[in-house]
C-alpha cells in the first residue's frame, strides 16, 4: 500500500502544499521546525483520524486560520482510495473515503496501517503505564474493530463505576447491586481487551527481540513482560475482593485499565539503566515489531514514517536499521533529517526508488 500523492491545507505550518510521493522512499531534509514532522503527521492523520502529537484537532490549525485540510490518493492493493479530511472551528470534523462521510470514525481505523517511530516514543519507557497500554491499544486497534468498541465501552463503564464510588461517598450509602451492574460491564468488555492484549504480545515479543539483536548485533539481551491482575486471577473475583479498598479511595483499583510493560536489557528495567542509544535501539526494534504484526494479521505492508529516526545512534546501529528497512519485507517509507549527507549515504545504500524534499518554513519543493 502506499499513498500516492497528498494535499494539505493550514495544517500546522504547512499552509498550502502539494506533494507527489516514492512508492518506496521519500526523504525531507531542513531544519528543526521547518515542518518536516508535520508532513509526517499528516499521512498520520490520514491514517488515524487524528494527529500523532495532539488529541485537540483544534491546535492543528495554523495560525490565523479557522480550518485545515487533507487529502491523500492512496493504492491498496491495486485499488484507488481517496481519503479526506476537514475540520473547522466551531464545526467540527468531517472525515471521508471516496467522497462518501463516515458516519463512525472507528470504521476507518484499519482501512491504512501505519507504523511511526518519533522522538515521542521515549514516553514509552519513562512515563506512566497509560502510555505502554495506548501503545497495545493503538496496534491492536489497527486490524481488530471490535477491540476498539470493546476498549470504548469498558472505558464509560469505569467511568460510570468510579462515579458511583463517589456518590456512595459523598451520600454515605451503599447499593451492592447497582455496583454489580457496572461490574459485569467491566468483566464483559475487559476480559475480551486481556485476550487480544495477552495474544498480541506473546506474538510480539520474539519478533521485538530478533530484531532488536539484528541492530545492536547481539551485544545486548532484552525482554519485555505484559504485567496483569487477570493472568492470576479471574475479573470478577479481583472486583469483589477489592471492593473496600475501591469504596475507601472512590476509584476502581481492578482491571485492565492497570495493565503495564515492563522493559528490560539484561535483568534490569531499561527505564533505569539503559543509555539513550539502547533505549533508542528498544523503542526501534518494539516499533519495526509492530510492523510485522501487524503486516502479517491485515496483509498489506502498512507505510513506515521514521522521523527523527537516527538521532542519538552510532554509525553502525544506524546502518543496520538501514539493512532492515531497505528489505523486500517493507513497502513505502518515509525519513526525516537534518542532514543531507547523512540521508545520501542512507539512500545510497537502499538503492531504491527514492525522492528528496526540502522543508524550509512551511514549503516544500523537490530536490530529486
Amino acid at each position: 500500500m502506499q499513498i500516492e500523492d497528498i494535499s494539505i491545507v493550514n495544517f500546522k505550518n504547512l499552509k498550502e502544499v502539494q506533494l507527489q510521493f516514492s512508492p518506496k522512499l521519500n526523504c525531507f531534509i531542513g531544519k528543526n521546525g521547518a515542518g518536516k514532522t508535520n508532513i509526517l503527521d499528516a499521512v498520520y492523520y490520514l491514517s488515524f483520524c487524528k494527529s500523532f502529537s495532539t488529541s485537540v484537532d483544534q491546535l492543528n490549525i495554523n495560525h490565523d486560520e479557522s480550518f485545515f485540510m487533507l487529502n491523500g490518493n492512496y493504492n491498496r492493493q491495486n485499488t484507488s482510495e481517496v481519503i479526506s479530511v476537514g475540520f473547522k472551528k466551531g464545526s467540527g470534523k468531517q472525515f471521508k473515503r471516496n467522497k462518501k462521510v463516515y458516519k463512525k470514525l472507528v470504521e476507518h481505523i484499519g482501512l491504512l496501517p501505519l507504523v511511526m517511530i518519533a522522538p515521542s516514543d521515549f514516553n514509552l519507557i519513562m512515563a506512566g503505564s497509560d502510555e505502554r497500554r495506548k501503545f497495545m491499544d493503538g496496534v491492536i486497534s489497527q486490524y481488530n474493530q471490535n477491540y476498539l468498541d470493546d476498549l470504548l465501552k469498558y472505558n464509560r463503564a469505569l467511568q460510570q463505576r468510579n462515579i458511583l464510588l463517589r456518590q456512595f461517598a459523598a451520600e454515605r450509602y451503599f447499593d451492592k447491586d447497582l455496583l454489580e451492574l457496572w461490574n459485569e460491564k467491566l468483566i464483559e468488555h475487559g476480559n475480551r481487551i486481556h485476550e487480544q492484549r495477552s495474544g498480541f504480545v506473546k506474538k510480539l515479543i520474539p519478533v521485538f527481540q530478533h530484531y532488536y539483536s539484528f541492530i545492536s548485533e547481539d551485544n545486548e539481551k532484552v525482554s519485555l513482560i505484559h504485567q496483569s491482575g487477570l493472568y492470576d486471577n479471574d475479573f470478577e473475583t479481583l472486583l469483589k475482593e477489592s471492593v473496600q479498598k475501591d469504596r475507601a479511595i472512590q476509584f476502581t483499583t481492578q482491571g485492565i485499565h492497570k495493565d503495564d510493560l515492563v522493559f528490560y536489557i539484561g535483568d534490569y528495567p531499561i527505564k533505569k539503566l539503559g543509555s539513550q542509544g539502547q533505549k533508542k535501539t528498544y523503542l526501534t526494534a518494539l516499533k519495526l515489531a509492530q510492523f510485522d504484526f501487524v503486516k502479517e494479521i491485515s496483509g498489506i505492508k502498512p507505510i513506515l514514517l521514521l522521523d527523527d529516526i537516527f538521532d542519538k545512534l552510532d554509525q553502525f546501529r544506524v546502518e543496520q536499521i538501514v539493512k532492515v528497512v531497505a528489505g523486500e519485507q517493507f513497502g513505502q517509507i518515509f525519513i526525516t533529517d537534518t542532514n543531507r549527507e547523512h540521508l545520501a549515504s542512507i539512500i545510497e545504500k537502499m538503492e531504491t526508488d527514492f525522492r528528496i524534499f526540502n522543508v524550509d518554513s512551511g514549503k516544500v519543493e523537490v530536490l530529486l
